[in-house]
């Protein structure tokens, strides 16, 4: 199916970060635009908002009229996720409607432009939101589809005036093979997703696939060391190995400041408008890109510094002498790993207690012994029931078999009902909440709460 023919447009799923982007770039194309979503949501009633007609029954009833007679200019786009006996998702393919997954949209939509695509298990929206905005703030332009609400633009999509778009490249379901990219990014390959792929060597496997996918004069850019097997630029920070690297990273005033090195070119005293190692390492990669484009070092430090990060990525909620508190997406050990040790850099000598709210049972069962080692590192845990998203219950997979093996006295369960009373019973110092569940409901809560 053509972009040109696409008229009309249902969502299945609408209020997923991704799909939500999809409908927002159908409905400003001119399209008829409606879908189907579980719950509401703050960004299902923006979407409602911008004129998007949203249905929260699974019944064929509750379709919108536009979409009750079979139209060849109409898709149906549809999350993974959505369970295969939803009567919405049963209603379009036993009336032949085009059925297609979000990835196979953004193959339809990228086809034709000069694509910078941005693959991983961890780091890819923000190193995808930081290339975007690399690309609008320095005037080379893009348009884009990011994983999380770009603070500076507040929406997870962008529209350029070229035929630059920035994607990111999801490997759920090896959704990423639809692309064909002209740049592509890979920023890790941890085991992940492992109800999907099985073992770490499938997910490899996967990314190596989407690796060989750059087109022919294309640019290969991914981390030093991850085993992508095809030549490409490498990157890393504090690395005497890959070829372009961040160093000399420090922390002044609560800005982390670098320095970018390939052999002899080295642009010096880079500010981050975001805080993290990891986000310095996701900015090494953004750097690379502009360079790639001919964006000048000036343009580059100019657009780091005024970059607002993404929400719930290291977002801080609350920041004052008293009391810090930062809101974080982490759902796997390494990007746990990464945002605690962030938080101990940035605040060494305070009271951290952090509520972790772990997304999927197989993902619980398959890095029970990571989450238990990675969330040690907290002065205080406050664990949250299993997020199932997509999956039913597994037999003996619950939240306290990380409990059980965390290496603290002060940690303990709490439903998600009684977590801001609980809170607020406490002496806050630095608060973190992480997950990739409907932990976020809970934050404006919290918030209210610290700041009253």
């Amino acid at each position: 199916m053509r972009l040109e023919h696409i008229h009309r447009v249902y969502l299945i799923g609408i209020g997923g970060i991704g799909m939500s982007g999809l409908a927002r770039y159908f409905n400003k194309r001119g399209c008829v635009v409606a879908g189907y979503d579980r719950t509401s949501t703050v960004l299902t009633k923006e979407l409602e908002a911008e004129g998007i007609s949203i249905t929260y029954i699974d019944d064929a009833a509750e379709i919108h009229p536009d979409f009750l007679v079979h139209d060849p200019n109409t898709l149906v786009i549809y999350t993974p996720a959505i369970p295969k006996d939803s009567l919405i998702f049963n209603y379009f393919s036993n009336y032949d409607f085009i059925l297609r997954k979000r990835s196979q949209v953004l193959g339809i939509i990228s086809e034709g432009s000069f694509t910078i695509a941005v693959a991983g298990t961890h780091g890819k929206t923000t190193t995808s939101s930081l290339i975007a905005h690399l690309l609008k703030d320095s005037g080379y332009d893009c348009s884009a589809f990011l994983g999380g609400i770009a603070t500076n633009y507040q929406s997870n999509v962008l529209f350029g005036d070229n035929n630059v778009m920035v994607v990111e490249a999801d490997e759920f379901d090896r959704s990423f093979l639809t692309l064909h990219p002209d740049i592509a990014i890979v920023t890790s390959m941890d085991a992940d997703h492992l109800d999907i792929y099985g073992d770490k060597n499938h997910i490899e496997e996967s990314f190596r696939l989407f690796a060989s996918q750059v087109k022919r004069t294309g640019k290969l850019i991914y981390k030093y060391q991850l085993p992508i097997k095809r030549d490409g630029i490498t990157y890393g920070i504090n690395s005497t190995s890959a070829e372009y690297t961040a160093h000399n990273i420090r922390i002044v005033n609560g800005t982390f400041v670098f320095d970018f090195k390939n052999g002899s070119k080295e642009i010096r005293d880079i500010e981050l408008g975001i805080a993290g190692f990891h986000n310095v390492e996701n900015a090494t990669a953004a750097i690379i890109v502009g360079l790639q484009l001919g964006i000048s070092d000036e343009k580059i430090k100019a657009a780091f510094k005024n970059f607002k990060g993404v929400k719930r990525r290291f977002e801080y909620i609350v920041k004052n002498d008293e009391q810090v508190y930062i809101d974080d997406y982490a759902h796997h050990p390494e990007e746990l790993r990464a945002c605690l040790n962030s938080v101990r850099q940035l605040y060494p000598n305070r009271k951290l207690t952090t509520v972790f709210q772990p997304h999927l049972y197989s993902r619980t069962r398959d890095f029970a012994d990571g989450f238990s080692e990675v969330l040690s590192n907290s002065d205080e845990l406050i664990l949250l029931d299993i997020y199932p998203a997509r999956e039913l219950p597994i037999l003996g997979v619950s939240s306290e078999m990380i409990l059980d093996n965390v290496d603290l006295v002060n940690k303990m369960m709490c439903s998600k009902q009684n977590l801001v009373s609980l809170l607020a019973s406490k002496n806050i110092d630095v608060l973190l909440t992480v997950g990739a569940g409907d932990i976020d409901t809970l934050v404006d809560p919290i918030r209210q709460m610290l700041t009253k």
